[in-house]
């Protein structure tokens, strides 16, 4: 009796992890697209240029990306369950910081505290979720959380036009604040406390990391405005690039380093996150300008712009599974190759489409073929990752992966803007779409070279060998 009563509690405490991880999972996820459709109400009610709004998006997607591993060694180290919550309490203030910010000044600030908050509770819901349910049930476990960040990815752009068009920009903000409160407590009362192997932060690692992106996206975005030979932008490439290639070394010869540069070894690993970095570039920066243009230049209302986004953001809610599939039988490079060529034509239908007066079913084919492509990548290219390490550095292996991606998109809005602002502008509906057309084909270059180096990976039964022959090299301890 005494053990049903046990196994019980553990079943209840198995769902309750569930829920809290996934609905944590779902704002988190939510706040990198949310965003998009409210961009021109911001820029009405706040004022500002290109530049403040490139800063409102990058400013969450850039200290994520960062803070990312970070804050999952935080949680290793002071409880994760303790860290989960006070990330949360992090990301609950700063939306309502977000929500009453006077100017894009304030704004941008509370976005990039939104950010630290997403950076520490995101890692740790996997590690939670991964504590509290029986290994044999964690593949429906994942799948609930992975389908909750998936539907957030989706409706991102649907959920913020419906709250601005309807209530204002400001809603995109407030709707996390009841969630964060109501999440914090139970967390703390219905997750249980857990500690990782290894407490040791990487400090200089991730003050190496963050000085080096914050330098190039400042430059990328302060390029135009400043001049591209100007003082402050050279200094902020070539300091940037010093302060990389310092990460890099410094890593290379840490005890526990952030982002364990051997990882880099395995041919798979190096192609398949320098071709994520590539897609999220030129997806991310496309998406940006995009969301502006339907109704910028469109003429759609922030609703209508989300929902004529869903080809697009919601299809690869029908591609990945079959994608998935797919790649369990021929392997995950082909059809991930496959995706990334499909978003590269996507964006050039898309270039090739916009014109100042055009019609929603002319840039469908662009929409679905984007859609199906993001379908095709996401899924194998997780599995891709995960094949190339030892089962104990795949923590590690995800949150590398999902650090290069945040900071693909953080550079492919600064990179896009910059082209569409040194070709248009918003001075009309022509000038915007000036500068869109060729923003719209870099994008497009950067994901045909994405796929181009998918075509280094070497078959899925050659990878497997692979990894199996690293993973003999590498020491247990990580």
């Amino acid at each position: 009796m005494k053990q049903h009563r046990n196994q019980a509690a553990r079943g209840g405490s198995a769902v309750w992890a569930v829920v809290i991880t996934s609905v944590a999972g779902f704002i988190t996820a939510l706040d990198n697209l949310i965003v998009t459709t409210a961009l021109p109400s911001i820029r009405k009610d706040l004022g500002g240029g290109l530049e403040d709004l490139e800063w409102t998006v990058s400013a969450y997607t850039l200290t994520f990306a960062v803070l990312l591993m970070f804050g999952a060694s935080l949680g290793d180290r002071f409880g994760r369950r303790r860290l989960f919550a006070i990330g949360l309490a992090i990301f609950t203030a700063a939306s309502a910081a977000a929500a009453l910010a006077p100017g894009m000044g304030e704004l941008i600030a509370a976005r990039a505290a939104q950010g630290v908050g997403a950076a520490i509770v995101t890692p740790l819901t996997l590690t939670l979720l991964a504590a509290a349910v029986p290994a044999e049930r964690r593949g429906v476990a994942f799948g609930i959380w992975g389908a909750a960040s998936g539907i957030a990815v989706a409706t991102g752009p649907l959920i913020g036009g419906t709250l601005t068009e309807h209530l204002s920009w400001q809603w995109i903000f407030w709707v996390n604040v009841p969630i964060g409160l109501a999440l914090i407590p139970l967390a703390l009362l219905r997750l249980d406390e857990s500690h990782g192997p290894h407490p040791s932060l990487d400090l200089v690692g991730t003050a190496l990391a963050s000085g080096g992106l914050f330098g190039i996206v400042y430059a990328l975005v302060r390029g135009n405005a400043d001049g591209w030979t100007s003082t402050p932008v050279l200094a902020g490439f070539i300091a940037g690039a010093a302060l990389l290639v310092g990460f890099v070394l410094y890593e290379l010869r840490a005890k526990h380093p952030m982002l364990p540069m051997r990882l880099f070894r395995h041919r798979s690993f190096s192609a398949i996150n320098a071709a994520s970095l590539l897609m999220f570039l030129g997806m991310f920066g496309s998406i940006f300008l995009l969301s502006q243009y339907l109704q910028t230049v469109g003429g759609y209302s922030p609703m209508q712009a989300g929902v004529r986004m869903l080809p697009w953001t919601a299809m690869p809610m029908i591609a990945g599974p079959l994608a998935g599939a797919l790649s369990d039988r021929i392997g995950g490079a082909p059809v991930v190759t496959v995706g990334m060529a499909l978003n590269a034509v996507g964006l050039g239908l898309w270039a090739l489409a916009v014109e100042p007066q055009v019609s929603y079913t002319a840039l469908l084919p662009a929409l679905i073929v984007c859609g199906i492509g993001m379908g095709m990548f996401f899924a194998p290219s997780a599995n891709l990752v995960m094949s190339t390490v030892r089962p104990q550095e795949q923590g590690i292996a995800s949150g590398a992966n999902n650090a290069i991606r945040e900071v693909g998109g953080a550079i492919g809005v600064a990179s896009l803007a910059a082209v569409f602002s040194a070709q248009g502008g918003y001075g009309s509906t022509s000038q915007f779409v000036d500068g869109l057309r060729p923003a719209l084909w870099v994008g497009a270059g950067a994901v045909a070279l994405a796929a181009a180096l998918a075509l280094l990976m070497p078959r899925q039964h050659k990878a497997d060998e692979s990894a199996a022959d690293l993973a003999g090299e590498i020491p247990t301890a990580v």
